[in-house]
């Protein structure tokens, strides 16, 4: 009996391949070059699962244009905001993700660009490598402490809760805005304040951290005005996605010293990235590396074979998503 056949958009962990090649007729990309929306379909072609990461656009017109023998798309990575779920429900095509692994991974990614950020460490390192460095003094790259400080996190999930536990190591206050408010047990013991009001929080804080995901609702959440609602030595920390703050606005905020500083890990127009954010000293600026472990890619992975496993036994994956 021949093996279902899945098309694989770019090149994944190698015990998740070796894992795909045992279990199904996988279509790899050993190159690991990006597919166009033309080689997706074409490495689709008889297919029954398609397996895209989110650097892929799996828009209307190319869920559309998939082969009728598609049943299935395993994305890997949580974030879904690449794929347009009202289509996939149309063609009675599911969609799964890879949602709980990234947790602890993103959330450490966070408190080291929370600690970069305000200590200067990016600066100092370039200064270093580039001989600029002349010894140290008393007023010399002077930075600000992260203890004691309020921390506002927009998203109260799983990341946002993680990020919340390891802030309180340094003795943070903890405060967020969410859709509703957590668990008051959870609460109780990250010690943290809810704001129903998005607006009211960011005036108060010291550092906000953005880990919602990135929905028609969020897009542009920290737009203009509310980035104008933050203090003058605020900093911003955005491990969700780049398409929830408005770039533009903040890379000018910054340019003027409206607000002190950010760290980012994405951006809104990836791999692009805002020309006027790079020429900054005041942002550490990282290449999406939330999920940029060994251990947290290789779970994905596990991730979406258990997925895609379920679906083929005629039972509903465990990360089936819906809109």
């Amino acid at each position: 009996m021949s093996k279902p056949i899945i098309a694989v958009t770019r090149r994944l962990p190698a015990v998740t391949e070796a894992s795909m090649k045992e279990q199904f007729d996988a279509r790899l990309n050993p190159n690991d070059l990006a597919f166009s929306a033309e080689h997706i379909i074409a490495a689709c072609d008889g297919a029954q699962i398609l397996v895209p990461t989110v650097t892929d656009k799996i828009d209307a017109d190319l869920i559309n244009a998939l082969p009728v023998t598609i049943k299935m798309i395993a994305n890997f990575g949580a974030g879904v905001d690449h794929i347009d779920l009202e289509a996939a429900v149309a063609k009675n095509v599911v969609v799964t993700n890879t949602p709980g692994v990234l947790t602890d991974d993103t959330a450490d990614l966070t408190i080291a660009l929370l600690l970069a950020a305000p200590r200067r460490l990016d600066e100092g390192a370039r200064l270093v490598r580039t001989g600029g460095w002349d010894g140290w003094t008393p007023t010399f790259m002077v930075g600000h402490r992260v203890t004691g400080k309020r921390l506002g996190i927009i998203g109260m999930g799983r990341i946002g809760q993680a990020v919340a536990k390891r802030a309180r190591g340094f003795d943070m206050q903890i405060h967020y805005h969410n859709r509703h408010p957590i668990d008051e047990k959870i609460e109780s013991a990250l010690e943290a304040t809810y704001w129903e009001s998005l607006d009211e929080m960011l005036v108060q804080m010291d550092f906000v951290s953005v880990n919602c995901p990135k929905t028609p609702e969020t897009y542009h959440l920290l737009n203009a005005d509310r980035i104008d609602l933050l203090q003058s030595h605020a900093v911003v920390i955005n491990t969700a996605r780049g398409g929830i703050i408005d770039e533009a606005a903040l890379a000018e905020r910054l340019a003027s010293g409206a607000i002190a500083g950010a760290g980012l890990d994405v951006y809104e127009n990836e791999p692009e990235i805002h020309p006027k954010l790079i020429a900054l000293e005041n942002v550490v600026l990282a290449p999406h590396l939330g999920s940029g472990t060994h251990e947290g890619r290789e779970a994905m992975g596990d991730k979406v074979l258990t997925n895609i496993g379920a679906f083929l036994s005629g039972d509903t994956p465990p990360d089936r998503v819906r809109s």
